[in-house]
């Protein structure tokens, strides 16, 4: 037997064990269920929890079952179901673990809805908290500013919805950071979910009880009928003080005491953030801060709102400029050059020159910027967010069973940052050829092409792009503008 001959074996073996590793696929193909299980759940009474591989992106996400054993009732609710997870899909935040998409699977007398959520492979912050501890005695106050004004911009975005959806589990073990600083909330849909499936549709699903260690997350009041967006910022409340001092004590896996708490409270030194914690913690739900109130505290304005302000107009609009602006722009600037002066009266002035400016800091603050570490909804003014209608409708019956609808297009979740467009005449059709190059926040670079017709428009393409899920649905219009500069500069006769 020749040596190619008896490597053959040891070549089958070493493929059928790389395909084991695969369980399932999703009927697009672009989902692999893989064998590990992730503790990444976010929602209430999932069975199984897998890491999964998106083959499109590269990336790994997690895959969630929610079995139902009752196929006929599922049946009865299967409208409701997939009304329910369409509008789940397209909610949005960069503070928010994403829902990217789902799908209905119903074989014989069984029936799952199986959905993919991001995986943040950092880790939950009550892990990183324990690691901390063992070099430090304290949270860095910067780091602590950061994860406080992501937590309450989730928390704000949630609350601003009409009606307000309540996280309803909010602890350090459903917050996850990842490894550039950006915090991603959990377990968002948790009462939610809970809420939106029919009580007939209840008895399979395994509702887990609150482990006794994180009881000590909720409020006098949580569970309660009257309870409401308070609960959560009682929760925000001991998340934000046990990120100050790293742990709060407790005996093994028992509840933590009212005694363990008092102590944390008592250690914090610095008193704005005392007073910041407190409020989140009053007994009394009425006195407590709204997330959007707690964002304007002062133990949180770490970057001056114009620095902030001027940081997301120059991302918003950086398809406009070079990709390398701002060393290009460092180049040209006379060091000695005063950048900015208080005048006071009686005394000299203070003046601040460009030589005492880091830019290796600016590009880092930009990054942030970009990456949602610095989120800006604490300087706008609350925008109610219309919830999912399935989700605010009062719960309906509907007698006869609906076939699964078929598979939406993909929604683009990575925002624009810069776009090139080239127009060439196609003397032979006597049309426009248009090439439209996007590059997205990831770096992807998306090169698309198209014969122009005389009934297009601008905003019929940018829309169209949208639907197909080439571009983020926040990026239309600038998409639509920009082509429309592209069409009256190539289609317009030379003067």
């Amino acid at each position: 037997m020749s040596g190619a001959e008896a490597a053959l074996p040891a070549e089958k073996e070493e493929e059928s064990e790389e395909e084991s590793e695969v369980l399932e696929e999703s009927p697009c193909g672009r989902w692999q269920k893989r064998r590990e299980q992730v503790n990444q759940g976010n929602m209430p009474g999932i069975q199984s929890t897998f890491l999964a591989m998106d083959t499109e992106e590269g990336v790994e996400v997690v895959w969630n079952e929610l079995h139902f054993t009752d196929k006929k009732a599922f049946k009865a609710h299967e409208e409701k179901i997939n009304t329910m997870f369409e509008q789940l899909v397209v909610v949005d935040h960069p503070n928010i673990v994403k829902l990217h998409k789902y799908w209905l699977d119903v074989k014989d007398s069984k029936a799952r809805v199986i959905f993919i959520t991001e995986y943040v492979s950092s880790g939950s912050l009550k892990q990183f908290l324990k690691k901390t501890k063992k070099n430090h005695k304290a949270m860095n106050a910067r780091a602590w500013k950061r994860w406080c004004t992501q937590i309450l911009s989730a928390l704000s975005f949630l609350h601003s919805c009409d009606p307000p959806i309540i996280h309803g589990n909010l602890t350090s073990d459903t917050v996850f950071i990842q490894h550039n600083g950006l915090i991603k909330i959990g377990s968002v849909w948790h009462r939610v979910f809970a809420n939106a499936i029919p009580d007939d549709l209840r008895s399979p699903i395994r509702i887990e009880r609150e482990e006794q260690r994180n009881l000590h997350f909720f409020p006098p009041e949580y569970g309660h009928v009257a309870d409401g967006t308070a609960v959560d910022i009682f929760s925000f409340g001991m998340c934000a003080l046990e990120m100050a001092v790293l742990e709060i004590q407790s005996n093994g896996d028992s509840r933590v005491t009212e005694e363990a708490i008092a102590r944390a409270r008592h250690s914090l030194d610095d008193p704005n953030m005392r007073d910041f914690i407190l409020g989140c913690l009053l007994l009394n739900p009425d006195k407590r801060p709204t997330a959007h109130n707690l964002l304007f505290h002062q133990v949180l304005f770490e970057v001056h709102s114009l620095k902030l302000l001027a940081a997301h107009c120059f991302i918003n609009n950086q398809y406009l400029m070079p990709e390398n602006v701002v060393e290009e722009k460092t180049k040209e600037l006379d060091l000695n050059m005063v950048m900015a002066e208080i005048r006071r009266e009686g005394r000299p002035a203070v003046q601040w020159r460009y030589s005492e400016v880091s830019f290796l800091e600016l590009d880092k603050f930009l990054e942030d910027v970009r990456n949602g570490i610095y989120p800006l909804m604490n300087f706008a003014a609350t925008r109610p967010q219309l919830l999912p209608r399935a989700l605010s409708q009062p719960q309906e019956d509907p007698q006869k069973a609906k076939t699964p609808t078929p598979e939406p297009f993909d929604v683009e979740t990575r925002k624009v940052v810069q776009m090139q467009c080239s127009m060439e005449m196609n003397e032979e059709k006597a049309q426009w050829h248009l090439t439209l190059l996007l590059i997205l926040e990831d770096k992807l670079h998306r090169q698309l092409s198209y014969d122009l017709l005389p009934t297009d428009s601008s905003k019929g393409l940018a829309s169209e792009l949208v639907h197909y899920g080439f571009i983020h649905e926040d990026d239309c219009e600038m998409l639509a503008n920009f082509l429309e500069n592209a069409f009256h500069k190539h289609r317009s006769p030379p003067l």
